[in-house]
């Protein structure tokens, strides 16, 4: 139901060979496997692996004793700060038009 919902039919899945997966092939044009090794890892998911790393990080250093019911808030306030990380002096700039937009 879970995939029914949330990715369209026309959709191209990339996974990797874990049988815990029910057959997506089914529900989507193009569902890709790829076997991961070392190799595979270190280069490709190098990134994710740090930002995983990042988000335990700031989530042990800042913030003690998550409940479970306010854990999606806290990982959607790292990833809004993680993708303007990068903003700097047009972050006031982006501010006005945000809210200019927002009317």
């Amino acid at each position: 139901e879970t995939i029914k919902e949330s990715i369209d039919n026309q959709s191209i899945v990339f996974t990797d060979k874990s049988t815990s997966y029910v057959d997506i092939s089914d529900f989507v044009e193009l569902h890709i496997t790829e076997k991961s090794d070392k190799e595979t890892t270190n280069e490709t998911l190098k990134w994710v692996h740090i930002t995983i790393s990042n988000a335990k990080r700031n989530l042990l250093g800042n913030y003690h004793k998550i409940k479970r019911k306010y854990l999606q808030l806290y990982l959607n306030e790292f990833i809004y700060k993680l993708n303007r990380r990068y903003f700097g002096d047009k972050l006031f700039e982006r501010l006005i038009i945000a809210n200019i937009t927002a009317v």
